[in-house]
């Protein structure tokens, strides 16, 4: 915290406006070399836990480092962002002191939380203890509903409260200031430009992005696509890029990119709900996206962009080729994804959600 991937940016970019809301806010993740262990951001102390060890003795370790600074912070709710570590040491709390809790979910599906949880050891119990001990599950998209229900988890206990993005730092610019952009991120001043934000990891499916880009290319000659992100198969991806593919490795600003950009594409086999998706909606991108998670909510095929099936790399290179070739068609889908935005996902309105949400628990709980 607060720039690993797209959950971390959404708290971080949350954290301020909950502080304006008189949330008082402790962050608890775990340490990464190089970071603090404990800071300020803003006014939102962070506390990093140095975690040892091969991963379900770091997991362990997590959770009775984290139980130690809970037992001085004492907190009214404790919001876990993830069913896996975070939700079973939120659970172990409230089995000590009967804090509430907040659970947020942050995938679904084959590769989703519930689904990572039934393959570990004890899964079916740690369920179990989930379903009894979680004052409030948050879902991010229709399909993570649909899903929790399915393993009994009542409906005034699934609290629908999609990720919010700030619709006046994520907006478009003018064509003079696009290009001024692309000059000072060094990326070719009139290419049409395909933009990938996200981690590099297998269920991203950049690979398949790659794959297409030659044929891609062939129809488009001048299309150049950038990736911007790091991950466990970033070395792979980046020896397996042919020619008009950039990678930017990690970025802590990825607003003038997104402005610099012709189009956003994510072809993932999962997801909850993608940040980088909201955030190029609300910049005027049109999107590329997969049948998966809250993208289903949001792109209406040929209305506000593309959405197409999971792991269909034809379907994918079409919906790209298209827009990459009809520059009026993206200006329409991109204006009509950015009113979509401003309208439901501004980030001010996610943050009052989350303050009712957490004042209900805690009058429930009391």
């Amino acid at each position: 915290y607060p720039h690993i991937g797209g959950a971390e940016r959404q708290l971080a970019a949350l954290a301020p406006l909950l502080d304006k809301l008189n949330v008082e806010l402790h962050i608890i993740t775990r340490r990464d070399p190089g970071l603090a262990r404990f800071e300020y951001i803003g006014h939102v102390p962070v506390h990093r836990l140095p975690i040892p060890g091969p991963k379900p003795f770091a997991s362990l370790m997590y959770t009775l480092t984290a139980l130690r600074l809970l037992r001085q912070l004492r907190p009214h709710v404790i919001h876990a962002h993830e069913l896996l570590s975070p939700a079973t040491t939120a659970v172990a709390a409230k089995r000590r002191w009967g804090t509430p809790i907040v659970a947020k979910v942050l995938r679904g599906g084959d590769l989703g939380d519930l689904a990572k949880l039934r393959n570990k050891p004890l899964g079916a119990k740690r369920i179990t203890s989930l379903r009894q001990h979680i004052d409030a599950f948050i879902t991010i998209s229709h399909e993570i509903d649909a899903e929790l229900e399915t393993f009994g988890i009542d409906i005034s206990r699934r609290i629908y409260i999609p990720n919010g993005v700030d619709t006046d730092r994520f907006a478009p610019v003018n064509p003079t200031e696009k290009q001024v952009l692309r000059q000072s991120l060094r990326l070719p001043p009139d290419a049409p430009l395909t933009l990938f934000m996200g981690r590099l990891a297998a269920e991203k499916r950049v690979d398949h992005l790659l794959a297409i880009w030659p044929a891609i290319r062939h129809v488009h000659p001048h299309a150049e696509l950038c990736i911007i992100g790091t991950g466990e198969e970033e070395s792979v991806l980046r020896a397996a890029a042919g020619s008009g593919v950039t990678f930017t490795g990690a970025i802590d600003d990825v607003a003038p990119y997104l402005q610099t950009a012709d189009v956003f594409v994510l072809p993932s086999a999962t997801e909850g709900l993608s940040n980088a998706m909201l955030e190029a909606l609300a910049t005027g991108l049109p999107v590329v996206a997969t049948q998966v998670g809250g993208a289903i909510d949001i792109i209406e095929d040929g209305i506000n962009g593309r959405l197409i099936p999971p792991d269909d790399r034809g379907h994918l290179q079409e919906a790209l080729s298209m827009l990459l070739g009809d520059a009026s068609l993206c200006a329409t889908f991109g204006s009509r994804g950015r009113a979509f935005m401003q309208q439901h996902y501004a980030l001010p309105v996610t943050a009052q959600r989350l303050r009712t949400l957490y004042d209900r628990v805690r009058y429930v709980q009391s």
